[in-house]
């Protein structure tokens, strides 16, 4: 086994060195070995990928599809993808020059970041929220700005909004949104979007939306931002969540002609272009599957619900998620606010694993995050043990 020369000990990217790694897999990974353990840690949807849509990746490798795709990705999955931000959205982005296709969502923001940003900007980032984003930012030379939205049940105000963007001064340059929101599930209102979109404008700011979640809303409407002020989002969105496709890292990025060319650029140094038969079954997905999140949407309400009730039942308090597939719940108070320490007595101690609130950055300490993207016998298991915890706590 290999060991590093000495003198090049430390010789890194000084700006990797000083991340920490995600602390939702950290913990994750602290807690998967436990014997006997049910997690609820991680967004990863239980459900198949439909078998039209895995059909379609196989016939593609069938046929030998195995060269270089376009770079900013296959004209059909562009044509595609543009279509359904027509139908779902309103928006007409013209696919040879205003989407491209990433791999995951994940990607599409780090092009997106590294575009638009230089040394010394500033990102407003409304918290909890996933925590993905600060090192992206922070990665690029700007500065997130964390915005704790837990006094206002967890949505940016645009009175907030107007009140950092005031004390930060010059410098900010894109606000960046995640709604249906992971880790609380919350929407944002069509009048709430309306107001940040005039305050986006009055500052003449980016607004980067992602809006990954959007396929999964329980009992309200979706709203874009980019429907609002599509001259100033970048729509990031992808098939991971939709149609239960995470490990096949499809997703895209749409935004005006002009911002495009260079997010494309960026893309197209990380990555080359995206694998040919992903892009197949995202075609399939997108142009066939418009019912498969539909279905998926009816058993994840049904769970929302009964984890809801359950968690209330044991004295959790909670808003009522309107989308994604995560609950985001107070911790008793005997803990007060050390939602690191319940999580871990929860994992060693009742053999349930649920994420830190602290890991979602400002806001989010004293909760957790529960994802009800399991099946429904570990849930019922789940909530069993939860409650013979908690009784242990009184």
């Amino acid at each position: 086994m290999p060991e590093l020369a000495k003198d090049l000990t430390g010789t890194i990217n000084h700006k990797l060195a000083a991340t920490s790694p995600s602390g939702i897999r950290a913990f994750d990974r602290s807690v998967s070995k436990i014997p006997g353990i049910i997690k609820l840690t991680l967004g990863e949807p239980d459900m198949d990928t439909p078998e039209h849509v895995k059909q379609a990746a196989i016939k593609s490798i069938q046929d030998n599809d195995s060269h270089y795709a376009p770079q900013m990705g296959k004209p059909e999955l562009l044509k595609a993808i543009s279509g359904y931000i027509k139908r779902t959205r309103g928006i007409d982005y013209d696919p040879e020059n205003e989407v491209v296709v990433t791999v995951g969502a994940t990607e599409a923001l780090a092009a997106t970041l590294f575009t638009l940003l230089n040394t010394g900007d500033k990102v407003i980032i409304p918290t909890p929220v996933f925590a993905l984003y600060f090192p992206l930012v922070a990665m690029t030379g700007a500065t997130p700005i964390q915005v704790d939205t837990s006094a206002d049940d967890f949505v940016l105000t645009p009175e907030k909004l107007e009140e950092v963007l005031q004390k930060e001064g010059h410098g900010v340059r894109a606000v960046l949104l995640n709604y249906p929101s992971n880790p609380t599930g919350r929407e944002y209102p069509e009048e709430t979007l309306q107001g940040l979109a005039k305050v986006i404008e009055k500052h003449r700011l980016y607004a980067i939306a992602d809006e990954i979640y959007s396929d999964l809303v329980y009992g309200v409407d979706h709203y874009s931002m980019a429907s609002i002020i599509p001259d100033r989002t970048i729509f990031i969105s992808g098939l991971s969540k939709s149609h239960a496709m995470t490990g096949y890292r499809l997703g895209y990025v749409a935004g005006p002609q002009e911002i495009m060319a260079s997010i494309g650029k960026m893309h197209a140094f990380l990555v080359t272009t995206v694998t040919n038969n992903v892009q197949a079954s995202a075609i399939e997905a997108l142009n066939n599957g418009q019912d498969d999140p539909v279905e998926f949407r009816k058993i994840y309400e049904k769970r929302r619900d009964f984890v809801t009730a359950g968690l209330r039942e044991l004295g959790f308090e909670m808003s009522t998620p309107e989308g994604a597939f995560y609950i985001f719940a107070k911790i008793p108070e005997a803990f007060g606010k050390d939602d690191v320490k319940f999580a871990t007595e929860l994992a060693h101690q009742a053999k349930v694993g649920v994420t830190p609130g602290s890991a979602f950055g400002a806001g989010g300490e004293g909760y957790v995050r529960l994802s009800y993207a399991s099946s429904d016998e570990d849930l019922h298991e789940a909530l069993n043990r939860i409650g013979n915890f908690v009784k242990e706590l009184n």
